[in-house]
C-alpha cells in the first residue's frame, strides 16, 4: 500500500500571518496591505494602550508596519509566531516614542481625556483569544500575572519592573520568560 501524506487542511490565520510576512520580505506589496488590513487596527489599539495618546499610538503603529516592511526578511517562523512578531515591534515603537517625549518635555503629564471605544484589551478580553488567554493566565501564579500584565499591558521595561518590585534584572527577565513559555505551551494545547 502505499505511503499517502495526510490531507492539507486550510492554514491557519498564524500561518497565514507568517505567510504574508514572508512575502512582504520578498516585497510583495499585495501582502503587505492585507497585513496592514489585518493587524492595523490590533497594533493601533495596542500602541494606544501604551502611549495614551492617538497620535502617538498612531506614529507608534506607522513606525512598526515602516519596519516591518523593511525588515520583514527577520521574521524566522522557527523562533516565534507572527503575532509576536508584530506585536513586539508596534511595542517596542510605543515605548520608544514615550520615552523619548518624557525626555523632550521634562515634567510633561498629559491631560487626562475620556475615551469611550474599547481598548485593545478589552477587545480581546471578550474574544475567544481572550479567554484562551485568561485560563492560560490564571494557570501561573499570582505575582507572575501581576508580572505578565505590568509588562505587556501596562508597558513597564525589565529595568522598571525590577525597580518596582525590588528584584535584579535578571530575575525579571527570568520570570518573565518563564512566564511567557508557560502560556505560549498553554495557548497551544
Amino acid at each position: 500500500m502505499p505511503n499517502n501524506p495526510p490531507p492539507r487542511t486550510a492554514p491557519s490565520a498564524a500561518d497565514d500571518t507568517a505567510g504574508l510576512l514572508l512575502r512582504c520580505a520578498g516585497g510583495d506589496r499585495a501582502a503587505f496591505r492585507v497585513l496592514y488590513d489585518r493587524w492595523g487596527g490590533r497594533l493601533h489599539g495596542i500602541a494606544l494602550r501604551i502611549t495614551r495618546q492617538t497620535g502617538l499610538a498612531a506614529d507608534a503603529t506607522q513606525d512598526a508596519f515602516v519596519q516591518v516592511w523593511q525588515q520583514a526578511s527577520r521574521f524566522d517562523p522557527a523562533r516565534g509566531s507572527a503575532e509576536a512578531f508584530l506585536i513586539s515591534l508596534v511595542r517596542y515603537r510605543a515605548l520608544d516614542i514615550v520615552r523619548r517625549r518624557a525626555r523632550e518635555i521634562p515634567g510633561y503629564e498629559p491631560d487626562e481625556q475620556s475615551d469611550d471605544t474599547p481598548d485593545a484589551l478589552a477587545r480581546l478580553v471578550g474574544s475567544a483569544e481572550g479567554a484562551a488567554l485568561r485560563r492560560c493566565l490564571g494557570l501561573l501564579d499570582a505575582d507572575r500575572q501581576r508580572l505578565v500584565v505590568m509588562a505587556f499591558v501596562e508597558g513597564l521595561s525589565h529595568s522598571e519592573l525590577a525597580e518596582k518590585l525590588s528584584v535584579p534584572l535578571g530575575t525579571v527577565k527570568s520570570w518573565i520568560r518563564r512566564s511567557l513559555l508557560s502560556l505560549r505551551e498553554c495557548l497551544a494545547t
